[in-house]
């Protein structure tokens, strides 16, 4: 009996980490990205702009090095924006509009959180673009708000008419 115990204390505490690495309330950080994936599917431009703290946060796209490389010296290879400019061209674009996430991470203690996957992102049915994404939220007292996204960008490249 003693010689059971002894690897399951031990398998235990590989486990207890993995159990507990998403942290308080990773049900409402979830929330917080599908009402993100909900407001960029259906054109809410608006809505999407609140997942946001209303000031401030930043928006980085870092090209990989397959992405950059061809258009080194053309294009910078760290590109900032913000959440204003997605949200706008959310509300305007005529195109259908997909960004799948898979492989989430999240990590919080209750009050600040990270989130990091990858995504895919389809235009009209097409991947456009795919990478890791990293998102930095905080709990305010309206709930989990979006601080910071930063993700790597490999554009998928557009076929040329012949």
């Amino acid at each position: 009996m003693r010689a059971l115990l002894i690897p399951l204390f031990a398998l235990s505490l590989c486990l207890a980490p993995a159990a507990q690495a998403a942290g308080p309330d990773e049900a409402g950080i979830r929330q917080v990205m599908d009402a993100f994936h909900a407001a960029v599917v259906s054109h809410d431009g608006t809505g999407l702009a609140s997942l946001f703290i209303p000031e401030g946060g930043t928006w980085l796209n870092v090209l990989t090095e397959e992405a950059y490389a061809p258009v080194a010296g053309v294009k910078p290879k760290v590109r900032e924006g913000s959440h204003r400019d997605f949200a706008n061209f959310v509300s305007t674009t005529k195109s259908a509009l997909d960004p799948r996430h898979d492989n989430i991470r999240i990590v919080s203690d209750g009050t600040v959180a990270s989130v990091t996957f990858d995504f895919h992102f389809f235009i009209d049915g097409v991947e456009t673009n795919r990478g890791l994404e990293m998102w930095q939220l905080v709990k305010d007292t309206t709930g989990w708000r979006i601080v910071a996204i930063t993700y790597s960008s490999t554009p998928t490249p557009t076929p040329r008419a012949p």
